[in-house]
């Protein structure tokens, strides 16, 4: 570009001869040249880099949010119907529980006790240090009848738990279609470490789509 602005500068020199508007057109017509040559290409160039930075920010911004707080899981099974229907994707929340507590009523995803490849997704019945036993499905929690809205009356069962002391850092766990349900009533407690999420939001199908309540 240096060497095709100095021979437009030679192109004017002609007019130098001339009367003083025809040298007043050609050196206005100078600046105009660069102008046509150069501010389109550094304007591209300017909005090529915005977009590969508004990019780079976007995926940075993303793979923070799936790393560390928020990671989308896919339900295969039936055992949380009707809250949670098979194949229902969700996000599930992977710091709530570094910096919180974990409630009675939470639905958590947690490893499976006897196989930690698998991961399971239940509801939190009781907490470390409850005592709890299930009298033919009625669950009770230190002497309460809990209220269970989620768990209709169609997928009720008739089975039972001997009372227990849930021992220190260890949770129990259950489906809210219990008559299908494999969980704490089968593989026992299950231990906080072993908890790594909570359920907090179906975006598909969606029909499904809202808070996992």
């Amino acid at each position: 570009m240096s060497v095709e602005g100095s021979d437009g500068m030679d192109e004017i020199k002609p007019a130098e001869q001339g009367s003083d508007a025809a040298e007043a057109a050609a050196i206005e017509s100078a600046p105009e040249n660069v102008v046509m040559h150069e501010a389109p290409a550094a304007g591209r160039l300017g909005i090529f880099r915005s977009w590969v930075r508004d990019l780079v920010i976007a995926v940075a911004v993303s793979a923070f949010i799936i790393l560390f707080l928020y990671q989308p899981v896919r339900v295969e099974g039936t055992s949380m119907l009707p809250q949670l229907e098979d194949q229902d994707r969700l996000f599930i929340d992977k710091i709530a529980y570094r910096v919180g507590e974990i409630h009675e009523g939470d639905v958590v995803v947690f490893e499976y006790p006897r196989d930690r490849s698998k991961s399971y997704i239940k509801r939190v019945i009781a907490l470390p240090g409850d005592r709890l036993r299930i009298d033919h499905g009625r669950v009770y929690v230190n002497d309460r009848r809990l209220p269970e809205p989620y768990v209709p009356l169609r997928f009720e069962d008739d089975r039972s738990v001997a009372e227990m002391t849930l021992p220190a850092h260890e949770y129990w766990m259950m489906g809210d279609h219990r008559s299908i349900s494999s969980d704490s009533r089968d593989f026992g407690p299950v231990d906080r470490s072993l908890i790594y999420g909570k359920a907090v939001f179906v975006y598909w199908p969606m029909e499904q789509v809202g808070v996992v309540r």
